[in-house]
């Protein structure tokens, strides 16, 4: 069993979720109803801004666009803008909120309190309690996702369970002859197969790709081997999981809650690292927060 920061950080996610949804009242952090609200992030954190958008306006509560940090020039005009960020110290995202209309309300998400992000918000909702040691996030975003999707009126009080039984058990497909790793989403699915991905390259530097679902016909299939692994997160149609096994290539799906999926495929990341020799707390070239000069 690995040893590893981020696996034991990965394991603890039942008990956050369920300290999260039962402790955590996310108030207007997330948007009033029928604001027109904007999500920014950067990495991991525009992932999960993505997943919240189409989960916001699925819950019927408002327009809702999400947007890289780094890359967002104002536009469109906003009720709110709410920004996530783990560290609260990365400086697109702060330079972002620098340029946001004057006068309208922003907020954070972030796991450490009293830092710039924070600071510079009108209010801040802090999951210092889901802070991770490791530079590869896990347990962070995935509690953002839980608590949101808990303020949009689903009932998530079961996902802690589900994922201690998925926990529990060995990962569904074992690393071995894996040389290709492919995540496939719909919807707000689509945010999580981006982020499953990113896992993959940070942690186990291997390639891995993430597309809408559907769309993975259009060209990217070309690709696929009998090395790949494709696991769609979310329901999956037959006849998709049909081509992709014409290529030899082995599809995972799962009657999970994609969130569950999600922490398999965090999971996943870290037991290819460690195949590979390599250690999944400090991937190469990272950082815990991206701090320019």
């Amino acid at each position: 069993m690995s040893t590893s920061t981020t696996a034991r950080e990965i394991a603890s996610q039942p008990d956050i979720w369920e300290r999260a949804l039962r402790e955590t009242s996310v108030g207007d952090v997330l948007g009033r109803p029928g604001e027109r609200l904007l999500l920014l992030g950067c990495g991991t954190s525009e992932f999960v801004a993505e997943s919240l958008a189409v989960l916001r306006e699925r819950a019927g509560l408002g327009v809702t666009d999400a947007a890289y940090a780094s890359e967002w020039q104002p536009g469109r005009p906003y009720d709110r803008v709410v920004v996530i960020s783990r560290s609260g110290t990365t400086t697109e995202v702060g330079e972002a909120l620098t340029r946001v209309a004057p006068g309208t309300p922003t907020t954070a998400v972030v796991a450490v309190a009293g830092t710039p992000v924070a600071e510079a918000v009108d209010e801040a909702l802090v999951l210092d309690f889901a802070d991770e040691e490791s530079v590869v996030q896990t347990r962070f975003p995935t509690t953002v996702l839980a608590l949101a999707r808990q303020s949009f009126g689903e009932d998530v009080t079961g996902l802690p369970d589900a994922l201690r039984r998925a926990l529990a058990a060995p990962l569904p497909v074992p690393v071995d002859g894996v040389d290709h790793v492919v995540y496939l989403g719909h919807g707000w699915t689509y945010g999580l197969a981006q982020e499953a991905a990113l896992k993959v390259r940070e942690a186990a530097q291997a390639w891995s790709e993430s597309y809408p679902v559907l769309d993975y016909r259009h060209g990217p299939i070309a690709v696929a081997h009998p090395g790949s692994l494709v696991t769609i997160l979310g329901t999956a149609d037959p006849t998709i999981v049909a081509d992709i096994e014409v290529t030899g290539a082995r599809v995972q799906t799962s009657e999970a809650d994609p969130l569950v999926q999600l922490v398999q495929a965090q999971r996943f990341a870290v037991a290819l690292a460690e195949s590979r020799g390599l250690q999944p707390d400090t991937p190469r070239h990272l950082t815990r927060s991206v701090v320019l000069s």
